[in-house]
């Protein structure tokens, strides 16, 4: 029984009592005063709402895992926006803010303990504010990470709303999956979702955000989703964007935007660890976009937390740093939105834990960080990138292919392998270009000598 329930019957029982002792004597009867449940409203609005969030198209993501910067905390972070903003991204993602768990820990930034709090580490919910502040004056949207289903058994749920949690049939609340360090939500229970909502409504009012990425989407049910993005986008101030760790195409149905592109990644790897070829890589690319229900985007990266903790650095996933960068140059180029995870551009070259705090020093390889400008840059100026339709030249080493959007067109040629190829040129594609890295001219012929990793960046003359 709940507590409103409980106040009625007390209620009722008092005016029972009260009219029994009094014979129902008219005179003598006693009105009681009921104080109405409190309702809920939502937080006030801090600062501006963020009026130069990016059409999803033209969205470069940058993951900050804030255990990377010195000092390992807002602050740190607010030192390199100038930065960040330099290298042509619109849109940060920062990871977990929120206080982690300590019962049953692993470490993991994802076991939420406080869906509304800051995690005493990186700061305060003034220096998260003034961070966000700061990006949008830098001309950048701030999006968090938010978990669903992933709260710590010290969360202060456990012990108010046992409800609200998967139990066995003794009573006992269950771990998600293998996850012995969360605890399973009970999607089945309204005041669960609703609190759930609330806390992400929360965050757009209390720190000014501009939308989520979803860990682990897969795992809570799609009528959730679409229950919680139709509220958030009941906020007519905000424009927000909402990106879905997912592989399910009713994650757009649902109202996410962005979806992650799992299979592209696994496969421009195995590309470059000689197990796929390029007709595979487009196969896949063609497959992922297919899959997605209109105007669904995925998002492509080279690496993010999860993978550079597990598989290690860009530099060796591809074989170097010009390996990374041509990478890069095929992932950003083809379909999608780009990503960007904090490190790999400076060709931080260890595997990192998210879990731990791993300084990185982000002055090394300004070549590389110049590289990354361009390469943005080019993406930024270009329609027929970001939108245009994609025709592929099939090879066996050089991943090659065209992208018109109008009058803008563009070729793509990347050489995905560690040896030097003469790529026959396809005719269709042979004259008069322009070099997007450099601006020069360059003329076509039937034949074209690449380095191993070389990427040549062309738009038409």
């Amino acid at each position: 029984m709940n507590a409103k329930k409980q106040k009625l019957n007390l209620i009722a029982l008092f005016v029972i009592t009260t009219m029994a002792l009094s014979g129902c004597s008219k005179s003598k009867t006693i009105t009681p005063v009921v104080t109405p449940p409190a309702t809920y409203k939502d937080p006030a609005q801090y600062g501006t709402p963020f009026a130069n969030v990016p059409a999803t198209k033209d969205i470069v993501m940058y993951e900050i895992n804030e255990k990377t910067f010195t000092p390992a905390n807002f602050q740190g972070v607010d030192a390199r926006l100038d930065s960040i903003k330099a290298l042509g991204v619109n849109v940060i993602w920062l990871m977990p803010t929120y206080p982690i768990g300590v019962l049953k820990a692993s470490g993991s930034p994802y076991a939420v303990k406080d869906y509304e709090g800051v995690n005493a580490s990186f700061g305060s919910l003034d220096d998260l504010r003034a961070l966000v502040t700061r990006a949008h004056a830098l001309g950048m949207a701030v999006i968090l990470d938010w978990e669903a289903n992933d709260t710590s058994w010290d969360n202060a749920w456990i012990t108010a709303h046992p409800s609200w949690y998967v139990q066995d049939a003794s009573g006992n609340i269950q771990q998600l999956s293998t996850y012995s360090d969360i605890a399973a939500l009970n999607f089945n229970n309204f005041d669960m979702r609703t609190a759930l909502i609330r806390a992400m409504k929360y965050w757009v009012f209390t720190a000014n955000i501009d939308g989520y990425r979803c860990d682990f989407a897969d795992n809570a049910p799609t009528d959730f989703w679409t229950q919680a993005l139709d509220t958030l986008n009941t906020i007519s101030t905000h424009k927000l964007i909402y990106l879905a760790e997912g592989t399910k195409g009713s994650e757009i149905s649902a109202g996410f935007q962005i979806s992650y592109g799992f299979s592209y990644y696994g496969t421009i790897k195995a590309l470059y660890a000689g197990t796929s070829t390029p007709s595979g890589l487009f196969a896949t690319n063609t497959a992922e976009l297919a899959s997605l229900p209109s105007p669904g985007v995925k998002l492509r990266y080279i690496t993010n937390h999860d993978d550079a903790s597990s598989d290690g650095s860009t530099i060796s996933e591809y074989k170097g740093k010009q390996g990374a960068l041509s990478a890069f140059v095929i992932a950003t180029y083809m379909g999608g939105i780009p990503l960007i995870y904090d490190s790999q551009e400076v060709g931080y070259p260890n595997a990192i834990n998210f879990f731990n705090t791993v300084p990185v020093d982000y002055t090394a390889n300004p070549d590389m960080v110049a590289a990354y400008k361009k390469i943005l840059a080019f993406r930024a100026a270009h329609e027929a990138v970001k939108v245009g339709t994609l025709t592929p030249y099939t090879d066996a080493s050089v991943v090659a292919f065209e992208k018109k959007s109008g009058t803008d067109d563009v070729l793509v040629l990347v050489n995905a392998s560690n040896s030097t190829v003469n790529y026959s040129v396809p005719a269709a594609v042979q004259g008069s270009w322009i070099d997007g890295m450099s601006g020069t001219s360059i003329t076509l012929s039937a034949q074209l000598n690449l380095t191993p990793y070389q990427y040549v960046v062309l738009k038409k003359n």
